[in-house]
């Protein structure tokens, strides 16, 4: 009884977890919009970038490129084609792959 009651509490929470979720995209959609239309709503976060190349036994070498100046968007969620600053800045270390 226990184990059944725990299993639709726990579904209940994760339905309501993907709901929540769901409806905070268009909200930060439309404040990002908003914050573009006044100035605010792009940024930039210095990142370090460098180029992995692939090599022989499933091996990758990297080259560093330096630091570049990299668009951000300040939002919850990536928009206008960026990444959000705050995401941005806790992974400022970028590898590029071909």
């Amino acid at each position: 009884m226990w184990a059944r009651f725990w299993l639709r509490l726990m579904g209940q929470i994760l339905l309501w977890a993907f709901v929540a979720a769901l409806a905070a995209y268009p909200i930060d959609f439309a404040v990002w919009k908003i914050r573009v239309s006044h100035g605010t709503g792009m940024g930039t976060v210095e990142t370090f970038q460098s180029v992995a190349a692939e090599e022989k036994g499933n091996k990758e070498e990297y080259f560093p490129q330096g630091e570049a100046t990299t668009p951000c968007s300040f939002s919850l969620y990536p928009q206008g084609g960026n990444a959000p600053c705050w995401w941005l800045r806790g992974h400022a270390d970028q590898v590029v792959r071909y």
